[in-house]
Formats: C-alpha cells, sequence, structure tokens
C-alpha cells in the first residue's frame, strides 16, 4: 500500500519534530485541532461557494440558474450520504494500520477530491459526464470527512477540567467560521477582481488549489500530536480506540440517534446563513456578490466571537441548558429573519448578524453533546458516528431543501425547514436529559 508507506514517512518526520521540540503541549492540541477542522471546513465551503457560483453554469448550463444552482445543491448533499460510509472504511484501517495512516490517507484524499475539482471540464467539452465526475470527487469529498475524525477534540475536552469544559468543547467548533472566512475572502477577491466571463474561465479554480495546500498543513499538525508518545498513551488509557461500527451501532443505536438528533437546530442554521442566502441574493437579488461574499466573511467573525462566548456560557449555566435555549432562539429566528433577505443591504446584514451570533452560540457547544453516555469503549466511534448523521440530517440536504421552498412558497417557507430542526433538538435534548436520570 503506497499510501500507508506515505503516511509512516509523514509520521517519521512528524516524531522527529517532537523530538526536537520536547512534546507538545495542551495549546498545541488546541491549535492542532483548530488547524485541522478550519482545513475541512475550507474544503467545504469552496465547494459550496461553487455550486452558487460555477457550477450551475459551466456543469448545467442546459438549464435555468435556479434548476442548475439545485442540481449542484443535490451533488452538495453527496458528501454526507458517503460519510458514515468513510467513518465505517477509516475506522477498519485506523484498527489495522493506526491513527497517522488513517489521518494521511484520509487528508490525502480529501485534499485531492477538493483539488481535482479545479479541472473538472465543462458540459461543453464532455456533456453530462461533467455532473458524474462532479458527483464522484463530492463524494471522494465525503469519504475522506469521515476519516478525519482523529478524536483530539475528545482528547482534549476529556482532559478540561470540569468547571472549564464548555470553553475546551467550543475550541474545535472556531474551525468553521475561520474556513467560511478564508474562502469567502478568497471569492470575493477573484469575483470582484475578475470579469465574469474570466472568473467561470479560470479564477473559481484558485481556491480549490488553495485547498490541497491547507491540508498538507493541516495533515502535519495533526499528526504532530496524534504520533506524540504522551498522547498516545492517553489515548490507550482514555480508550479512544475504534471499534467496530456494526458492534456499535447494535449496542448503542439509541444513543447514536438522540446525538444525531440533539445539534440539528444549530446543524439547520449552519447552511441557513451561509450557503442558502448566497443562493437567493446571487438568483433573486440584484446585490453585488462580492460585496455579499464580504458580507458573509464579516458574519464568521461574529461567528467567532459568539463560538467563544458559547463557552463562557456553557461553563456558567450548562451546556444543555445553553443548547435548549438556543433552540427555542433559533425558533423564533426562523419564524421572521429569512423574509430580511428581500430587505435590501441592511435586511442582508441584519440577517446574517444575527444568524451567525445565534449559530457560533449553539455550534460552540453542539459538538458531543451526547458523548459521555457512551461507555468509553465506544465513545471515539459513537461520536463519530453521530456527527455524520448530524451533518447528514441536519445539513446535508438544507440548501436544496431551502431555496426550493423559498422559490415555490416564498421565503418564509424556508423558515420552516429550521424550524422543524429546532423542534428535533428540543426534542432530542428532553429524551436524553430523561434517559439520564432513568440511569442515575
Amino acid at each position: 500500500m503506497s499510501q500507508v508507506s506515505a503516511a509512516n514517512t509523514v509520521e517519521r518526520d512528524a516524531r522527529i519534530v517532537d523530538t526536537r521540540h520536547h512534546g507538545v503541549n495542551p495549546g498545541e492540541i488546541a491549535i492542532g485541532v483548530i488547524i485541522g477542522r478550519t482545513s475541512e471546513f475550507f474544503d467545504f465551503f469552496v465547494f459550496a461557494i461553487a455550486s452558487v457560483l460555477v457550477f450551475p453554469q459551466r456543469v448545467f448550463p442546459y438549464v435555468d440558474p435556479l434548476t442548475g444552482t439545485l442540481y449542484s445543491f443535490a451533488i452538495f448533499a453527496l458528501a454526507f450520504i458517503a460519510r458514515p460510509f468513510g467513518t465505517w472504511t477509516f475506522m477498519t484501517i485506523d484498527r489495522h494500520f493506526g491513527k497517522s495512516v488513517k489521518l494521511t490517507i484520509a487528508l490525502f484524499l480529501l485534499g485531492t477530491s477538493t483539488v481535482i475539482v479545479a479541472f473538472l471540464p465543462s458540459y461543453d467539452q464532455i456533456g453530462s459526464g461533467a455532473a458524474w465526475l462532479l458527483a464522484l470527487f463530492r463524494i471522494g469529498q465525503g469519504m475522506a470527512l469521515g476519516g478525519t475524525w482523529d478524536g483530539l477534540a475528545s482528547l482534549l475536552a476529556m482532559n478540561a477540567p470540569k468547571r472549564n469544559r464548555g470553553w475546551y468543547a467550543m475550541i474545535p467548533q472556531l474551525g468553521a467560521p475561520l474556513g467560511l472566512m478564508v474562502a469567502s475572502g478568497l471569492f470575493a477577491f477573484f469575483v470582484g477582481l475578475l470579469s465574469s466571463a474570466d472568473f467561470l474561465e479560470w479564477g473559481w479554480q484558485f481556491p480549490f488549489f488553495v485547498a490541497f495546500a491547507i491540508n498538507v498543513v493541516a495533515l502535519f499538525a495533526r499528526l504532530r500530536i496524534v504520533v506524540t508518545p504522551d498522547y498516545v498513551r492517553q489515548f490507550e488509557n482514555r480508550e479512544l480506540q475504534a471499534s467496530r461500527v456494526r458492534r456499535t451501532v447494535r449496542e448503542h443505536g439509541r444513543t447514536i440517534v438522540i446525538g444525531a438528533f440533539a445539534p440539528l437546530a444549530s446543524f439547520a442554521l449552519f447552511h441557513m446563513v451561509t450557503v442558502f442566502p448566497l443562493s437567493w441574493v446571487y438568483l433573486f437579488t440584484e446585490q453585488s456578490t462580492t460585496r455579499f461574499l464580504l458580507i458573509e466573511a464579516f458574519g464568521s467573525v461574529v461567528g467567532v466571537l459568539a463560538i467563544v462566548l458559547s463557552g463562557v456560557l456553557a461553563d456558567r449555566f450548562g451546556r444543555r441548558n445553553l443548547l435548549t435555549a438556543l433552540a427555542a432562539l433559533i425558533a423564533i429566528y426562523s419564524g421572521f429573519a429569512p423574509q430580511l433577505l428581500d430587505g435590501g443591504e441592511m435586511g442582508e446584514l441584519i440577517y446574517m448578524v444575527i444568524g451567525f451570533g445565534l449559530l457560533g452560540l449553539s455550534f460552540g457547544q453542539c459538538s458531543g453533546a451526547v458523548a459521555s453516555n457512551f461507555p468509553r469503549a465506544f465513545r471515539y466511534t459513537g461520536s463519530a458516528l453521530v456527527s455524520d448523521l448530524a451533518w447528514l440530517f441536519g445539513a446535508g440536504f438544507a440548501p436544496f431543501v431551502a431555496l426550493f421552498l423559498a422559490d415555490y412558497f416564498g421565503l418564509i417557507a424556508a423558515g420552516f425547514y429550521l424550524l422543524s430542526g429546532a423542534i428535533c433538538t428540543l426534542v432530542a435534548l428532553t429524551i436524553n436529559r430523561r434517559m439520564e436520570i432513568a440511569t442515575d
């Protein structure tokens, strides 16, 4: 296996660096986690933005722009469907070859599946084959994302003092707004700098090239931690090894389902303030695309601040109490906010600022909300499956469904999708609380 050999080489280099720097301190764990998550979300948002600005014209030029965007969003969802299968595949690799091999293969697959999109032939060149290739590359991204689960976020949270668990839980979530900030900034630069013809001809490719470079940096940053003897020992002592997926599902399926639905409000809101509004503004308004991409970048800053604040609030009031309150606020937001996208520049800004504020506060604490319900031996794989299914149910189809509903029934209908996610979160958290009381 050439990939295994490459992984061993990278692991050896990482061990050399660790030896020279006398190991890795807890602050470096946090930095490694943030870099890793930022790289994943950067790849994610580059594809998402291109699904609005590029693919409808290059891959689906034979249909109207709205239909082309819906087709693009359908392909966008394939990664979320493929992700659980990627988890199953890479958990097997983890058990047989270790985390360093798994991470190396997964991140190279993620980077390759992203950068190869830049070389995608257009419909004019190969016809419908362009859509099939795009779908294949997107599935590759999804499979790879299933393998990037490294357990470092869990290790960071489990090492945290009990009174600061909310603070440590928010650190990995910073990767999402940081990834969006870089992706939207890059696209804003090229959209604003180039003519429409030049952007669609070659300008759109550069963010995909950057993705591969970021993945290489992320790989090395994460391997430095994973291969350090002190943290290998902690993984072993805290039983954060991969368990068999079938056994985990068979013995803890109920916990997995509840865990997948607990963060649905946050994950549904995730695409309602990132991907969907860009598609609406681009298709149905006369607003500048560059300007709205910059608003998204500004919203990302608000998201970063809100995620940090979530750590403080969770430690003071409790994570589940915070998530419950925010699910209720997201339900209220769903009733009026989408209509703001038709309110001109000020309406769009208000929609994005409030949305990113709520998203940061909820997303900052939604990861692993029920992870403690898994026995230690199943926590690593169980948490990965919970994350996969939460993204699939909460976010995977959100851009497609929201755009479809908004076009046919008006923007208020898009809010119903968000409302359904908030209701699912409230129900799941209530059931989880009762389960914990019953087992006490």
